[in-house]
């Protein structure tokens, strides 16, 4: 892991460049300034185009800070716009504040990651399956995810006691063995969040104020409050309709998002936090990488998921990184450790084509290094339905041959391209498809999209 790099900060305009009032003049070399362009026209093009209300960015390379800004509005209704430190809901990017939070207990020689969860929460109903702490922070535990069931639409504007909530899905048959497979899910960080207050003695909201917010200087974040008066709060928006109108987020009682995506910040405290974390600042060398370090399904398999934390590349490159989306609010925080390279933008409307991320990370580092191998079989072999288990839903991945090319589709989206890297392996961003083969012939997929990794068969 690469330390920062010592270079000049170089702090460009903080003021927002849209919303009517006219973008102040830069300073800095031609290249700073094209780069900047750059950046402003990937997130404008959002705004501009009606898909998002605003955003505040921070793009930071070691200690050079190349973008800090806000863009369009972050109220709507007053016209009022985006400040670079507004304050925003980021949902699940909370994910890795719980893993580092229950990694100091494990320092602290509190509790174990190898520990079954029962052993903290000893009501908890496991059905006979041992489901170490480690299967929550990495979405192998199996446990059904609350944010897929039906009944958690009535549940999310009420407030009630948290086990509440844990009643709820604890009741509902598990989606596979621990370890089997890995299938995104919020119910395991809950209980992540449960088991952090029963050995710390504090609250959720108040350990990570203190081992986390307060030790790192993040003066702008907080556990998120329905209530409480927060200045530079963005309001939240999300699409009315299949037109991408855009209306007031529906209300979501912070109750239930907890550990796994009921924190608030910024991009400055975000880029803040990136520096502390992967520059030793917040864990120990052993505990950091063990938070990075991604586990196997029982099978061998090796994730591309640590512990909160993604490790799929980003523009061709290494990268540690998570993505949250909450009533509103969509979050990017990415990592790439070779260039000390924070990206950080916090959205406050929800969408379709809001991930810029990479599309940034591009403008600064240059296009991805292309990956791409000459495929001579037949794509028709490869072509049909593939059906496995998803995430609340059946997984369904549709394979086309199509025009010398093999595109893919999933639900309502639109068919995407392939591309052919080496032994029955396709690749589109950082979505993987493995196909296995079984006496010459395709047997299965295995399909690794980073957040999920699921097993599919025609």
């Amino acid at each position: 892991m690469s330390r920062p790099l010592a270079v000049a900060a170089l702090i460009l305009s903080l003021a927002s460049c849209t919303g009517g009032a006219a973008a102040p003049r830069e300073t800095g070399s031609p290249e700073r300034q094209a780069l900047l362009a750059k950046i402003d026209s990937i997130v404008n093009a959002r705004i501009t185009g009606g898909k998002a209300a605003g955003a505040s960015v921070a793009v930071v390379r070691g200690s050079d800070t190349l973008v800090m800004r806000g863009y369009g509005m972050a109220d709507l209704e007053f016209e009022v716009p985006t400040p670079p430190d507004a304050v925003y809901e980021i949902g699940s990017v909370t994910k890795q504040f719980t893993a580092v939070a229950i990694m100091q207990l494990v320092e602290q020689g509190k509790l174990s990651l190898d520990d079954d969860l029962t052993k903290y929460l000893p009501d908890y109903p496991t059905r006979g399956n041992r489901i170490p702490v480690r299967r929550l922070l990495d979405h192998t535990s199996g446990i059904k995810g609350y944010t897929e069931m039906p009944e958690f639409g009535r549940l999310m504007i009420q407030k009630l006691p948290k086990d509440t909530l844990v009643k709820l899905f604890s009741k509902a048959p598990t989606d596979f063995a621990p370890g089997e497979a890995e299938i995104y899910n919020n119910s395991a960080y809950f209980l992540a969040g449960l088991i952090i207050e029963k050995v710390s003695g504090m609250s959720y909201a108040d350990y990570v104020q203190k081992n986390l917010f307060d030790r790192v200087g993040m003066a702008n974040s907080r556990y998120c409050s329905e209530r409480e008066i927060v200045k530079r709060r963005a309001n939240g928006y999300d699409p009315a309709d299949s037109t991408g109108r855009l209306v007031r987020a529906a209300y979501l009682d912070h109750t239930w998002p907890y550990a796994a995506g009921s924190l608030c910040s910024t991009v400055g405290d975000l880029v803040k936090w990136n520096q502390a974390l992967h520059g030793g600042r917040v864990l120990s060398p052993q505990a950091y990488a063990e938070l990075i370090k991604p586990d196997t399904l029982n099978d061998g398999t090796t994730l591309r998921y640590a512990k909160g934390l993604a490790l799929v590349p980003l523009a061709g490159r290494p990268a540690i990184w998570h993505d949250g989306g909450i009533h509103g609010f969509i979050s990017l925080n990415r990592y790439l450790p070779q260039d000390s390279l924070s990206v950080v933008v916090l959205w406050n409307s929800t969408g379709e084509d809001l991930d810029v991320g990479e599309a940034i990370i591009e403008a600064v580092l240059g296009p991805a290094p292309s990956r791409a191998v000459e495929f001579t079989g037949s794509l028709e072999e490869y072509a049909g339905t593939w059906k496995g288990t998803g995430r609340g839903r059946p997984l369904e991945i549709i394979l086309a041959a199509d025009s010398g090319r093999l595109t893919m589709k999933q639900g309502r989206g639109k068919p995407e391209t392939l591309t052919f890297v080496g032994e029955d392996t396709w690749e589109h961003g950082g979505t993987v498809l493995r196909f296995e083969r079984r006496n010459g012939q395709l047997s299965r997929l295995r399909l690794d999209a980073g957040y999920l990794y699921a097993y599919a068969s025609r």
